[in-house]
């Protein structure tokens, strides 16, 4: 799917991937509906876009609220007309704790923003996206969904819950107009652990690549014109993809390895 002329819904728009994905969208020339948790960060994104912005609506929600979440196809309706895609990005991570260490309102807000926000919004636009001669549904998942983390055990789960549901949707879609993109980042420069309310943890250990999130936008769009099933964003998320596929003991080993101190910082 082309994107210029195209009407999409971004989520996390507000700051990290989601923001950068906004404006390059504006610069291909499609209009963006951007959602947020964060009207300030909204605001930022509007700011950045320059005249640009004229293409652009802003909506503060909270992508748990399935009732709101509900409504807000109306609402892009009324802002531009038409919805031709949505990009599920909004995403949160835990604090870096073993499982048995995490109380329950942690996990429970994990899924409901990462799995639960995910699915109310493709569940609130999918009947409008398959209105149009062409859409696009794009869902970002993460590199956590097929390698564990340390002290991501249920970012990990929630994020293979989505990489799941985005395969089967694709399947489902088959003799459609929608198209699908699974989209699995590795270590990107976005701010969501002061996003999540999670303390980062300290840089110690081997040093991993860190992909721009200006720089992932551009590479997640082309995928979605070329309408590809499945995009690897960063070189340690292509590294682990064949890892994974050649052994994945060996590749749960390595990732431990290189990343044990995040569970030891959170220990301290």
């Amino acid at each position: 799917m082309r994107l210029a002329g195209k009407v999409v819904v971004v989520t996390g728009a507000g700051s990290g991937l989601g923001q950068a994905l906004a404006l390059e969208l504006l610069r291909r020339g499609a209009r963006v509906a951007a959602v947020d948790l964060r009207a300030e960060g909204l605001q930022e994104t509007r700011a950045k876009a320059g005249s640009l912005g004229e293409g652009l609506s802003l909506h503060p929600l909270d992508i748990t609220d399935k009732e709101k979440v509900a409504a807000l196809p109306e609402e892009v309706e009324r802002a531009h007309g038409q919805v031709d895609g949505l990009i599920n990005n909004a995403g949160i991570i835990q604090p870096f704790k073993r499982l048995l260490d995490l109380d329950e309102a942690a996990m429970e807000r994990v899924m409901r923003v990462n799995f639960w926000g995910t699915l109310h919004m493709t569940r609130a636009f999918l009947p409008r996206l398959l209105k149009r001669p062409e859409a696009h549904l794009v869902n970002v998942s993460s590199m956590g969904a097929f390698v564990p983390v340390p002290g991501q055990a249920l970012y990990g789960a929630s994020k293979a819950a989505v990489m799941l549901l985005t395969e089967a949707l694709w399947a489902e879609l088959q003799g459609t107009p929608v198209r699908v993109t699974l989209v699995l980042p590795g270590a990107m420069r976005t701010g969501i652990a002061e996003h999540s309310g999670v303390e980062a943890p300290r840089a110690e250990g081997a040093k991993v690549p860190v992909l721009e999130p200006e720089v992932a936008a551009k590479r997640l769009l082309d995928a979605v014109e070329r309408d590809a099933f499945r995009v690897l964003l960063g070189r340690d998320a292509q590294t682990m993809d064949l890892l994974h596929r050649l052994s994945p003991a060996l590749a749960a080993r390595i990732v431990q390895r290189r990343m044990a101190h995040l569970l030891v910082y959170s220990l301290l």
